[in-house]
């Protein structure tokens, strides 16, 4: 007799379950099994209700994921609360899409005979559409709640996280199937699928601990680069204010005063930690400026920018590299926050402004290029770029030695955010086999090893300076660093091959799908 009483419960159980696997929750095991509810709500579904329960563990994930959202738009960006929670809601709603295609095409591999791998495909095909469709969101992949999992992750620097991802859901699959479906390992193909499955964990937890010892070993011999951060925690609705600039200054001069006495290679301010426009020429620019020259040694630190040309006046996002008072190079935020620091396709959403006004209009830069100090070069990724594989490759590949992110992680405010943030950074570590050291307004401010380990890491709205010792690894490119996610789009096609011949076959065989049906009622 059929049963509707609990399909929806298990679909929000998985949403949540996979929610307490993600950081500032130290439950990463929860990702093992997280979509065993919902593989038994959608078992024997037609494909409507199928897709509906997928969406039920969607919304239910990313309401409870991403409910910061409407900290960083209502308390920050000055947004009515009604307004706010409108946003996270049509936000919830299109990231659910993609939970909800998975769980629409995984109901119709059940019984088939690439179940497993299949779903576990599909599941990392929907990740890497959400990474690039709409200019890309991939915050907190599956893989991302395994970022303390050193053995684990360290596959990354092979195949990206979607290798993590892809293992994750195959795990869920054959958990689920011994559960619900245990005479199904009578055959000899679910057999050998399974059987695929244990090799390729344990060929990625024995690569993990090969490569950990390998650096490890290692150590000793590379050369490094002392680095002490600043964190300023300059409160948010104080930070653009004009007349706190002098005391914002007077703050970060005094905290690296103190760096001074570790002799430091290289310093570190936040994201926008200079509250002005250090390019004009006036007395905090210089005070600026009098800092990189008493200290001797590289500073870089984020500011607005600004360049003018015939048409108009255009903002950026900046990074700079100062030395002995002078610029010796910058960067600009290439990948900006949709809605946040701009409008996307604007001369259509003319009627839309920006979801957080404080944000500023802000132009895209167009350059990928590493910041060059004496001995080493730094790849920057201001803020929201360090969830985005792409561009740490592509400091990389254009011959950064480490890797830096200045964020200001203050608009998120005491939520989760600022810990998924972190735990995203650690994998750009790992892929690009390069330190990285965030440099965070409010923190978390950290330094991460070339395997992903967070060796220092400061408290959350607490101003602090961390110095250490960074190991700068004198290996080539990763091979992830040199091809990039050639395993996902693998994987991706491989899932299009797969719809493509399910939907082929039930053209050809119409009679099978009622067969399964009612063999499941």
């Amino acid at each position: 007799m059929k049963n509707d009483k609990w399909p929806i419960p298990l679909a929000v159980l998985s949403g949540l379950l996979l929610t307490l696997s993600f950081p500032p929750l130290k439950a990463p095991w929860l990702a093992w099994i997280a979509l065993i509810p919902l593989l038994k709500s959608i078992s024997g579904k037609p494909g409507r209700e199928a897709f509906t329960l997928g969406l039920m563990a969607g919304l239910a994930h990313y309401f409870s994921l991403m409910y910061w959202i409407v900290v960083v738009l209502g308390h920050y960006g000055g947004l009515p609360l009604p307004a706010s929670i409108g946003v996270l809601v049509l936000f919830c709603l299109y990231l659910a899409l993609y939970p909800a295609l998975f769980a629409l095409l995984a109901r119709e591999l059940q019984g088939s005979r690439l179940q497993i791998l299949g779903s576990a495909a599909l599941w990392t095909s929907t990740e890497l559409l959400r990474a690039k469709a709409l200019t890309g969101f991939p915050w907190s992949l599956l893989a991302h709640s395994q970022f303390s999992q050193l053995p684990l992750i360290q596959v990354s620097d092979l195949f990206g996280p979607y290798a993590i991802s892809f293992l994750l859901v195959a795990s869920n699959v054959l958990l689920y199937l011994l559960l619900f479906d245990f005479r199904s390992f009578s055959r000899p193909f679910r057999k050998a699928e399974s059987a695929a499955v244990v090799v390729l964990l344990s060929a990625t937890l024995a690569y993990g601990v090969l490569r950990l010892k390998q650096f490890d070993s290692r150590d000793k011999f590379q050369k490094t680069a002392r680095i002490a951060v600043v964190q300023g925690n300059i409160d948010q609705s104080l930070k653009w204010n004009p007349q706190y600039q002098e005391r914002t200054l007077e703050i970060y001069e005094s905290l690296t005063r103190r760096a001074a006495d570790f002799n430091p290679d290289l310093v570190l301010w936040p994201e926008t930690a200079v509250p002005f426009f250090f390019q004009e020429k006036n007395e905090l620019s210089k005070r600026v400026a009098d800092v990189s020259r008493q200290l001797g040694k590289p500073l870089i630190f984020g500011s607005p920018a600004y360049g003018v040309s015939k048409e108009a006046t255009q903002f950026y996002n900046r990074a700079y590299i100062l030395w002995d008072g002078k610029v010796h190079g910058y960067y600009d935020k290439i990948h900006l926050v949709p809605f946040g620091e701009y409008v996307p396709l604007k001369s259509l959403l003319f009627f839309v402004n920006r979801l957080v006004p404080a944000a500023g209009d802000f132009a895209s830069g167009n350059v990928l290029n590493p910041l060059r100090g004496p001995g080493f070069s730094s790849g920057i990724l201001i803020c929201f770029e360090v969830v985005f594989p792409e561009l740490a490759r592509g400091q990389v590949k254009r011959g950064a030695d480490i890797l830096i992110n200045l964020t200001n992680d203050a608009w998120f405010g005491k939520t989760s955010a600022p810990y998924q943030h972190l735990s995203m950074a650690a994998f750009r570590a790992v892929e690009n086999r390069r330190p990285l050291v965030r440099a965070a307004n409010t923190g978390i401010s950290g330094f991460i090893r070339p395997t992903g380990e967070i060796t220092r890491r400061s408290d959350l709205f607490r101003r602090d300076l961390l110095t250490a010792e960074v190991a700068l690894d004198p290996a080539q490119m990763s091979f992830y660093t040199r091809y990039g996610d050639i395993f996902a789009l693998f994987v991706f096609a491989f899932s299009v091959i797969q719809i493509i011949l399910s939907v082929w076959y039930k053209k050809q065989n119409p009679a099978t799908k009622t067969r399964r049906h009612k063999a499941r009622r």
